[in-house]
């Protein structure tokens, strides 16, 4: 297989520097959204509607859809659920679809709309993920979500840990995914550790839900990968 691009976007405000039509790109909101999606979908969800506004979810209010909200950290008065993984159990998903918006991770899938293909990703999935983006021809993306379009910690070090799993193959880095990497490197014997030091990670233990961030740092607990077909992400 030839050479391909492997590179990392640090936050959605820097997305319109990658040409991304002909890329992949792994969408990355490791807390929560993307772990929780990673979850979902795993645990038997039929799929996950991605939705940007509050507005647009609250539309599907009628339907006998499961409809998720979140913002800064909370669930949105009214709504089924927010973006903690552990509204994501078989119990609750099994066979459902979800309409879902949040803070972060959903504004990013619905700005890489013009992707070759777009894939979710986070710590729950990583092997499984990285296992086939080998297989790929395709330059590949990886889209930091962030925090409100600033860059974050937790997303930049997943995006370094699939670097590491990637990186002796055939790609070409750019110097965020190198930088990324060796960020994983540092951090990656103990990510709960490190991580603690996060804003968001401060933001959250604010709201009383560190055992949301304990669980989205599980490495490998999942074998889907979420993948974006038409408006809804399914298991591919």
């Amino acid at each position: 297989m030839e050479t391909r691009n492997l590179e990392v976007c640090l936050t959605p405000a820097l997305l319109h520097l990658h040409d991304i039509k002909d890329s992949i790109v792994v969408v990355i909101d490791i807390f929560r959204a993307t772990s929780s999606i990673c979850y979902g979908i795993d645990n038997g969800a039929e799929a996950i509607i991605p939705v940007a506004t509050i507005e647009a979810c609250r539309s599907y209010s009628h339907s006998d859809f499961l409809l998720a909200a979140e913002r800064n950290g909370e669930v949105v008065e009214g709504f089924d659920f927010g973006n903690s993984p552990f509204s994501y159990t078989a119990e609750k998903v099994a066979g459902k679809t979800i309409v879902l918006t949040t803070t972060n991770g959903t504004h990013a899938i619905n700005m890489s709309r013009g992707a070759s293909k777009i894939v979710i990703g986070s710590f729950l999935n990583l092997a499984a993920l990285c296992d086939w983006i080998k297989t790929q021809p395709n330059n590949v993306l990886l889209l930091c979500s962030g925090w409100k379009d600033k860059v974050n910690l937790e997303d930049t070090l997943f995006a370094g840990g699939v670097v590491h799993h990637l990186k002796n193959e055939a790609y070409t880095l750019d110097d965020a995914g190198i930088a990324s990497e060796d960020l994983y490197v540092m951090a990656k014997n103990d990510l709960r550790s490190y991580l603690k030091k996060t804003s968001h990670s401060e933001r959250l233990k604010k709201l009383g839900i560190e055992e949301d961030i304990k669980f989205c740092l599980n490495l490998n607990v999942t074998k889907s990968i979420p993948v974006l077909d038409g408006e809804r992400l399914i298991k591919m």
